[in-house]
């Protein structure tokens, strides 16, 4: 494969810029007031909005979906408070701590008791109208709840949440427990970073096994950036509960400056400009080809959150990302992974390539992705990149779970939670920024 040798020569040529000085773009104060007339903002924000007034508060996943999932909800939960109470979604996020483990570890998702989906349920005698699953092949559960508390916190102000007791210790206290889970147990000593199994980027499918979710005697552990990224975003926002105990702070943060350190040791790659895909605890489930030339959205959007990257870095994998979209052909730039894992690297026949989580489309990460764009001062880019996702909710009208790069039909769930909660919380960050900017300059 030598899509990246030519990803990289395109940038050199000057091919795909970002930032660079055009007579014809639009300056800040024009851009925003474009951007605020923009009534396809509105119309697509109101129907997330729709999306997720969730009936009798289930925020079940999608329409294919009977589970509501951490992950998911901690991108949603911003866009869920417009149009359900803060007592509905402070119950759905605190129902996660009624199935914690012991250890600390933290659900994937829950689902009502009469519900059968194949996984080996968790049940718990303080939620027993519900049964959890976890996905032990992911290493973000964890880190997600604890963000999504953090999203409800600073969209409602009711820090008093952290105090609330589930089965005799408050939530900070299972807070705490859940990074120590990922402390104790996903601690590779030998990188100082977080692992998990081997997956595409962010996702949940491993390829040794048919349907992947689940860890068993073949798998492959492997650290990557999207494990580490996520947990030093959660640990950022533990940071703010706790500065009162100079102990437990200095701790945490010492821990957050070892896992960014450890990332930018053994997981970027400084000759490439992007992140290795994987760096094997053993040996690779893989073979024939040179997995670190694939490049992987989820996880470098995430590292540029979590600051693992100089401004220069974070132009260049913007470049990157504008370049795969062209490469594919697709018509935005939520393409996940490129180049795809070839045919066969998976048993799992839904992840071949072009298909699901193995370069397809996902509007639920082209949104993070959007908002990274917003939050590293990119809103004209953020503006020129979201229109295509804005289209094409309008034109399906709705939100689906995924998109094919290779006919732009739409695939999965047409109520997907993650989608709406993602693409609407960037258009409030995008009209939030326009807003300032157009106040800022009268």
């Amino acid at each position: 494969m030598k899509i990246i040798k030519n990803l990289v020569l395109g940038m050199v040529l000057g091919t795909i810029m970002i930032g660079c000085s055009d007579t014809n773009k639009p300056q800040k104060s024009e851009l925003s007031d474009i951007i605020l007339k923009d009534k396809r903002l509105d119309s697509v924000f109101k129907m997330a909005k729709n999306t997720l007034n969730a009936k009798n508060g289930q925020f079940k996943a999608g329409s294919n979906y009977p589970e509501t999932w951490i992950r998911d909800f901690a991108t949603f939960v911003e866009v869920a408070l417009e149009v359900n109470s803060k007592e509905v979604i402070k119950e759905r996020l605190l129902l996660f701590f009624d199935f914690q483990g012991q250890d600390g570890n933290i659900v994937d998702g829950y689902t009502e008791i009469d519900t059968e989906a194949g996984y080996d349920y968790i049940y718990s005698e303080t939620a027993p109208a519900y049964k959890a699953h976890k996905n032990t092949v992911e290493t973000d559960q964890e880190s997600s709840l604890i963000l999504g508390i953090s999203r409800y916190i600073k969209a409602t102000g009711d820090k008093q949440i952290l105090d609330e007791v589930k089965n005799g210790k408050t939530v900070l206290e299972r807070c705490e427990m859940a990074l120590n889970f990922l402390k104790e147990n996903m601690y590779s000593e030998e990188y100082n970073l977080l692992f998990g199994a081997t997956t595409v980027d962010w996702t949940d499918v491993q390829p040794e096994s048919p349907w992947g979710v689940f860890i068993t005697e073949d798998t492959h552990w492997c650290i990557d950036v999207y494990d580490n990224a996520i947990y030093v975003l959660a640990i950022n926002k533990f940071l703010e509960w706790i500065k009162d105990d100079e102990t437990k702070y200095k701790l945490w943060e010492t821990e957050k400056e070892l896992i960014t350190v450890n990332v930018r040791k053994h997981l970027w790659d400084d000759q490439r400009q992007k992140f290795i895909p994987h760096r094997y605890l053993e040996d690779s489930p893989f073979s024939g080809f040179d997995e670190d030339e694939i490049y992987y959205l989820g996880g470098t959007v995430y590292g540029i959150l979590a600051g693992f990257l100089t401004e220069s870095e974070i132009e260049i994998s913007y470049r990157k990302i504008l370049a795969i979209k062209e490469l594919t052909g697709s018509r935005t730039i939520g393409v996940i992974n490129y180049p795809p894992y070839p045919k066969g690297s998976f048993i799992n026949p839904g992840v071949d390539p072009y298909i699901y989580v193995n370069t397809a489309d996902w509007t639920w990460w082209g949104g993070r992705t959007i908002e990274a764009m917003i939050k590293t001062g990119h809103l004209d880019l953020a503006y020129q990149e979201i229109a295509p996702f804005l289209d094409r909710v309008i034109k399906n009208d709705g939100f689906y779970e995924w998109y094919s790069v290779k006919d732009h039909q739409p695939h999965g769930s047409n109520t997907f939670l993650g989608a709406a909660g993602a693409l609407g919380k960037a258009i409030k960050l995008m009209k939030q920024e326009a807003t300032s900017v157009v106040n800022t300059s009268k």
